[in-house]
């Protein structure tokens, strides 16, 4: 089945002491496994698709995150916050205002 939603996390790794840093560094793992997580307590798994990502460019806003077809980018982010993500966007097709990546040129 293809997926409705397909959200990918940058979980790219750069060497220590890069000055951009590293997403990998940041916990990116932990985020996009508490993502997977709550796909698969919501039973969305299928409906919705979390994948590892190498860099998307956005090193300066922390770990991101963009969801497709929506184009929805997210910064900042926590494992806490794989809840809200889930729930609210890739659930009810609403984005998490508080973690939306700000404006920038891509």
């Amino acid at each position: 089945m293809k997926p409705k939603k397909h959200i990918f996390v940058c979980t790219h790794d750069r060497p220590p002491g890069d000055p951009r840093g590293s997403c990998k560094e940041r916990g990116a793992k932990a985020v996009l496994d508490a993502l997977k997580g709550e796909l698969f307590e919501n039973d969305l798994l299928g409906e919705v698709k979390a994948s590892g990502a190498s860099c998307l460019g956005q090193c300066e806003h922390g770990v991101t995150a963009v969801v497709y077809p929506d184009a929805t980018w997210y910064a900042k982010l926590q494992v806490e916050d794989a809840v809200d993500i889930v729930e609210e966007h890739l659930q009810d097709d609403e984005p998490v205002e508080r973690l939306l990546m700000p404006d920038t040129d891509f």
